[in-house]
């Protein structure tokens, strides 16, 4: 073979483009935040000016001339506007994807740039620069050996007992009553917020059981039963509510507020009796295979609790030296999605609707607080997922669709589309990569089962709302409720 014939190019390759001249700098700009400078010489900017002139030259149509036979100058003084957006966009892409190539940074997000803003100049180098949140640096922490305590506890036949009949309550038949409130009983009112006589929210129609929680999205009113026991329908009965120091209004964050309940009616349940008569009722053939569903349901329970406590332990050993911050902005942005994900586990774990509305506003009650710690868990796991190259088949995901679908009587079809129209199922993605990676870090941990069994709280009242809103926006609730009803 000749030298000629050695430096032939294959035929049919494709020769590599040429990198982009770039000059850039990289600077902090905070938490996780990174500030880029940008300068693209010129003689990169006339290559891709000279570029776009002759793909324009192939295709423009111009009368008194042919398709392909355009020339060139007609062409830039023509489609001026058009050539300088298409270089603009050209160059943007390929150096921030140089940029990526060539540095190591890990951006959450896409660069903060506006685009509007930007010009290419007539003459001299293209400059521009943004903003990027990144991943934070850290090392990769000790997670092989751990020590942790797992939970561990019998289902008693007192358990299943006592579900069954929190299970009956939801299909007592409700009447009014005209004699006091007394606990277990449901009220329907309207509560006024205020502060210093000024109102600042208002609920109507409000249905709530009488127990000894209250709880809504940002605050909580212990001794609720003992507040309103011993009223009547047409009285009025006024407490202090403080509202959490992590409410989505900033300016009413630790502020107390007057709360005035104007009782409208009392109603009274009488729970049925647990028997095949409400098996039926509910789906099932008969009573011991309702019971036999309720073992189930707290077998599942039972292995979240366990999950959850030996997760936090792992989360609490492994973020030990995460001390590093992480943008206000990323937190807040996260704060539901972080509510998803803890929605999601507990709704696959097979909780009433109920138990997990009150966990959510409890959660709400601190979501700043509990998002931050989320998202540096999250962050570590990733790591550890990555270097321990975990991934998460289409298959998976489809099975644990398949799993929530059956534990709440849903159409697998219909959950999925519900999951992708809320923006759950990229969550659930990241929900069973993470548990993967914990699991990794589990089947590495020394165990010891500890007969420790979690309190069980049936005594809260969840209200799917916030106090640290505004009229409109309670009006507006209530009118999405009516339309979903």
């Amino acid at each position: 073979m000749t030298s000629e014939e050695e430096t032939t190019p294959t035929e049919g390759a494709v020769a590599e483009k040429p990198k982009l001249d770039l000059d850039v700098k990289i600077e902090n700009a905070g938490p996780c935040r990174k500030h880029i400078s940008v300068k693209i010489k010129r003689d990169d900017i006339d290559l891709a000016i000279d570029e776009s002139v002759k793909e324009l030259s192939n295709t423009a149509a111009i009368p008194g001339f042919r398709v392909g036979h355009v020339p060139a100058d007609l062409v830039r003084k023509r489609f001026k506007t058009e050539l300088t957006d298409q270089v603009k966009q050209k160059l943007l892409v390929e150096s921030l994807e140089q940029i990526s190539e060539e540095n190591e940074f890990d951006p959450i997000n896409e660069p903060d740039i506006d685009v509007e803003t930007l010009d290419i100049p007539e003459e001299g180098d293209f400059e521009y620069e943004f903003d990027v949140e990144v991943r934070p640096d850290f090392d990769l922490p000790n997670y092989e050996g751990l020590k942790i305590e797992r939970p561990n506890w019998e289902i008693s036949d007192e358990d299943i007992n006592a579900f069954m009949k929190r299970y009956a309550e939801q299909y007592g038949e409700s009447s009014e009553k005209d004699g006091e409130v007394a606990g277990g009983d449901t009220i329907v009112c309207s509560v006024e917020f205020a502060k210093e006589g000024e109102v600042i929210n208002k609920m109507t129609d409000l249905r709530l059981q009488v127990r000894s929680t209250l709880r809504f999205h940002d605050a909580e009113l212990k001794d609720f039963e003992k507040l309103v026991s011993g009223s009547k329908a047409g009285d009025k009965v006024e407490t202090d509510i403080k509202i959490s120091d992590e409410a989505e209004k900033v300016e009413l964050r630790g502020e107390t507020l007057k709360a005035t309940f104007k009782i409208t009616s009392v109603h009274q349940t009488e729970t049925p009796d647990v028997d095949d008569e409400l098996a039926t009722r509910i789906g099932f053939p008969d009573i011991e295979t309702f019971r036999k569903q309720v073992a189930d349901t707290l077998e599942r329970q039972r292995t979240y609790e366990q999950r959850q406590a030996t997760r936090r332990q792992v989360l609490e050993k492994i973020t030990e030296s995460a001390d590093w911050d992480l943008p206000e902005n990323l937190v807040l942005r996260q704060v539901e999605n972080a509510l998803r994900r803890e929605i999601l586990e507990m709704q696959q774990a097979g909780f009433t609707r109920q138990e997990i509305q009150a966990h959510e506003n409890q959660l709400r009650q601190n979501a700043l607080t509990s998002t931050r710690q989320a998202l540096k868990e999250h962050f570590v796991l990733d790591r550890i997922a990555t270097h321990e190259d975990i991934n998460v088949e289409m298959a998976e995901i489809d099975m644990e669709i398949q799993l929530m679908a059956m534990q709440s009587g849903e159409n697998p079809r219909r959950a999925r589309s519900r999951l992708v129209k809320s923006g759950a199922i990229e969550n659930l993605d990241a929900q069973i990569r993470e548990r993967k990676a914990i699991d990794v870090i589990l089947s590495k941990a020394e165990f010891v089962d500890t007969d420790k069994k979690p309190d069980t709280d049936n005594s809260i009242t969840a209200v799917a709302r916030p106090i640290a809103g505004t009229i409109a926006d309670a009006v507006e609730e209530e009118e999405a409720e009516g339309d979903d009803e």
